[in-house]
């Protein structure tokens, strides 16, 4: 990967975008690498929560890259979008939990990309924004389907039909992110809330995800029977075994073992 940094803190990975001079721009070398970092992330097992940020103070990823972008034609402008939206799809559905460290500007495409993580954290500096409308566009790599689920269909019409850039606290208030901090203290917060995360059963935490996404998907009737089966599955798993018996025990688990 030319464009992603991966680093593994034991049980949490930590993918850094890392095209700074460009204000960590999505082109198609750095999807096709955002895409290979969700297979070598899928393929350790040792994994259990990805961190993701952006290199540099100034942006978590401050879009898409324009200039890519100006010349292409309604079919290249599709199989674009195709592109974003393959990687950021694969990037949601990813078994583990996935967490935005927002360090900066996340605009267009990195507003998308972070909606496309689990949990969004943001540092006081972080800027929002869909500026699509103002450059002759709509967002393409999925902006105007999550940010509607995230914050409501008429919030979002607002800040996508406006191109209008929001702060960290108006992100907070409108439930765009988790929790802001101030900068320098950004990546220790979500560090330590992905080590929190992985600390716990990691199959119930994947078969949480699970339930979470696929049942928002369809009517209760139906999402209620997904969460049966997942609730079922964590049964007769060592981690189950250990925890539960630790808690009839009135001991401290021991560390699980993912199976």
């Amino acid at each position: 990967m030319t464009h992603v940094l991966l680093e593994k803190k034991e049980h949490v990975a930590i993918a850094t975008i890392n095209r700074p001079k460009a204000l960590n721009a999505l082109n198609s070398e750095v999807l096709a690498d955002l895409n290979e970092l969700v297979d070598t992330v899928n393929a350790d097992s040792d994994i259990y929560a990805l961190v993701l940020t952006g290199s540099g103070e100034k942006a978590f990823v401050a879009g898409a890259d324009i200039g890519e972008m100006s010349t292409l034609t309604k079919a290249e402008g599709e199989a674009f979008g195709k592109k974003g939206n393959d990687v950021f799809r694969k990037i949601e559905t990813m078994p583990i939990p996935t967490i935005a460290a927002v360090n900066g500007f996340a605009l267009g495409g990195g507003c998308e990309l972070s909606m496309a993580c689990d949990i969004r954290l943001c540092a006081d500096t972080a800027v929002f924004g869909q500026p699509e409308t103002g450059l002759g566009i709509t967002p393409g790599f999925g902006g105007t389907q999550r940010l509607a689920r995230l914050i409501g269909p008429g919030m979002a019409k607002q800040l996508i039909y406006s191109a209008r850039n929001i702060k960290a606290d108006e992100a907070l208030r409108v439930g765009l992110v988790n929790a802001v901090y101030p900068a320098e203290e950004l990546m220790a917060a979500a560090e330590k809330l992905a080590a929190t995360i992985a600390k716990n059963a990691p199959i119930a935490v994947r078969a949480c995800k699970k339930a979470i996404n696929e049942g928002l998907e369809v009517g209760m009737d139906e999402a209620v029977v997904i969460e049966e089966k997942l609730f079922g599955s964590c049964f007769e798993t060592a981690d189950q075994k250990e925890g539960m018996g630790a808690f009839l025990e009135k001991r401290k688990h021991e560390p699980y073992q993912n199976k």
